[in-house]
């Protein structure tokens, strides 16, 4: 599984995979998808989007996990999938390693138009320089 928002280490949602109790989610490594893609923050509560349009954007830092059927089943729920996002294949660079890897992904396909045309970034940060905080679905 590759993850390039929220899930990444030190960001908000980055806890549930360290919850057994969800599954296993083994860190294998920081990542850089081969294509670029727009990597985009969105929607009232500033939830960073990887648009499903390979080619358009940059290529796009995040991290790998090796996950199990049990987390895998539980991060559809938790990332709404396939309502808010689908998950869907790509190929990233794990760094370290030559060969490209076949990743599970959460993009999302179906969007206001006016997506397309916000700020693409290349690596999220909750904090970042952007000023787009998210904000954690405890508070919604």
């Amino acid at each position: 599984m590759f993850v390039y928002g929220t899930l990444k280490t030190g960001q908000p949602n980055h806890q549930v995979l360290l919850d057994g109790a969800h599954g296993r989610a083994a860190f294998q490594g920081r990542a850089c998808t081969l294509e670029p893609y727009p990597l985009v923050i969105a929607g009232e509560h500033n939830i960073p989007r990887l648009l499903n349009l390979p080619g358009r954007g940059h290529r796009v830092a995040g991290e790998v996990y090796q996950v199990d059927e049990r987390m895998l089943r539980f991060l559809d729920e938790f990332e709404g999938c396939p309502d808010m996002y689908q998950r869907t294949r790509l190929h990233v660079a794990l760094e370290g390693t030559r060969a490209p890897l076949e990743c599970f992904v959460y993009t999302t396909a179906t969007y206001p138009p006016e997506w397309v045309h916000l700020p693409y970034l290349d690596d999220y940060d909750s904090q970042g320089k952007h000023g787009l905080r998210y904000n954690p679905r405890e508070n919604r």
